[in-house]
């Protein structure tokens, strides 16, 4: 058969329903993004130190943290699909109270906001991630969701441009070079940018949401749906090693993904970096995203040939490499360092989580509960603003070195599993 887990013997509806989640892949990546051009925004808004901006972030992430446990139970009682409505729902209201909050302007407001955002994510996360990953062969899992991932990040990229022209171009703060003070009459007035690009968001959002809930989705098959009590007995998530260090390898990549993302912009703008204005590093910080989209494009095509751990090796070395030029070497050389980061993350996240799912067969959806719970990994970005605070932002990437290392003993090492389910555990029955 096809599609492991098809009802009817036909792989047509999982395509279907394959486009239509790569449409929520791309959405989330979408919005996730917007914050890499919203946090310099924010910053001169409110005129915060690096500790104060990144914290924004670790907001977000708490979200994750938050709400992914209970997605999975919430999964449970109301199906995939209307998960996936709710999520977008959600995600419709955190955005319109972007909108309030830059009508006021208020800090508290924003954090709320982008706060109900990511649990709306999250919510999408523990239900599509898994999905995709199932839904087809085991043996091109890791290659199935690293393509759809790639229109994750391909939302990464266009929200770089949408935020570059629609945020940072339409402002004072933004159009002027590192060490403009802004008055605090302009500083209100940047404030308003916002309204227009969440406002945007917002309306998308909702037709994705209404798409959804007229869509017809097809069901998972028996051994992806949580399992009975009987089911269970003897299992146990903390004996497969692959998820238990699959979670930190997540929280980790994430962590670098995050603080590349929203520090570049401030970074590149420096002086003794590429002395541009924060404007200019948007286009520049389209490049890391790109990378990461073609990356994710191009890993997806290379493990059909070649195993997912060697790849995730290859690419840990090339993100670690990266870090290490943008710490040490000074000028505009600095700045393509973080670029190559870029691309050496683009199939971390994806890859990471097929293989942390490998060999859980009824324990899927938990295990994937927790793979999205560790996504708040990205909360300890509030580290790299303390080191930036405190010896210079380009220190702030030496985190990012240490989490490739990881993520590279996660490739070689650490990935393998143990107490994997036997192959009649893991196929889902035909239905």
């Amino acid at each position: 058969m096809g599609v492991a887990t098809m009802e009817q013997g036909s792989a047509a509806p999982y395509g279907r329903a394959l486009a239509l989640l790569a449409s929520l892949f791309f959405m989330w990546g979408f919005i996730s993004v917007i914050n890499n051009t919203l946090l310099p925004h924010l910053r001169s808004v409110f005129d915060l130190n690096y500790l104060q901006t990144t914290l924004i972030e670790s907001t977000w992430f708490i979200g994750y943290l938050v709400a992914s446990v209970p997605s999975a139970f919430l999964i449970e009682r109301i199906g995939y699909k209307r998960a996936l409505t709710t999520g977008l729902t959600v995600m419709t209201v955190g955005s319109l109270g972007m909108i309030l909050a830059a009508s006021l302007p208020s800090y508290g407001v924003t954090l709320a906001s982008l706060f109900t955002v990511s649990c709306g994510i999250a919510l999408l996360q523990v239900a599509a991630n898994p999905y995709v990953a199932v839904i087809g062969p085991p043996e091109t899992s890791e290659s199935r969701l690293t393509l759809v991932q790639a229109f994750n990040t391909t939302g990464d990229v266009l929200a770089i441009v949408f935020g570059q022209q629609l945020i940072l171009a339409r402002t004072i703060g933004g159009t002027s070079l590192h060490g403009h003070e802004l008055t605090y009459a302009e500083r209100m007035a940047d404030a308003q940018a916002t309204q227009l690009p969440y406002l945007i968001v917002a309306i998308v959002l909702a037709v994705l949401a209404v798409a959804i809930a007229r869509a017809k989705l097809p069901e998972l098959g028996s051994s992806t749906r949580r399992a009975s009590a009987e089911a269970r007995k003897g299992l146990s998530l903390f004996n497969h090693r692959n998820l238990i260090f699959g979670c930190g390898a997540i929280a980790l990549c994430v962590l670098s993904e995050i603080g590349v993302g929203n520090l570049f912009i401030n970074f590149a703008s420096q002086p003794s970096v590429a002395n541009i204005t924060q404007e200019g590093a948007a286009f520049y910080l389209t490049f890391v995203w790109g990378g990461m989209m073609v990356g994710r494009f191009a890993g997806a095509w290379i493990m059909r040939y070649i195993a997912a751990e060697k790849v995730l090796a290859l690419f840990a070395v090339l993100s670690f490499a990266g870090a290490l030029v943008a710490v040490f070497v000074p000028g505009p050389t600095a700045m393509y360092g973080l670029i190559a980061v870029g691309l050496g993350n683009s199939i971390m996240f994806p890859t990471i989580f097929a293989l942390a799912i490998r060999g859980l067969g009824p324990l899927t959806e938990e295990g994937s509960g927790l793979l999205i719970m560790a996504i708040a990994g990205g909360a300890l970005v509030f580290i790299q603003g303390s080191i930036a605070d405190t010896y210079g932002l380009h220190w702030a990437f030496t985190v990012t070195a240490l989490c490739s290392l990881y993520v590279l003993a996660y490739a070689l090492w650490l990935s393998k599993p143990t107490h994997a389910l036997p192959p009649e555990r893991l196929q889902p029955a035909a239905e």
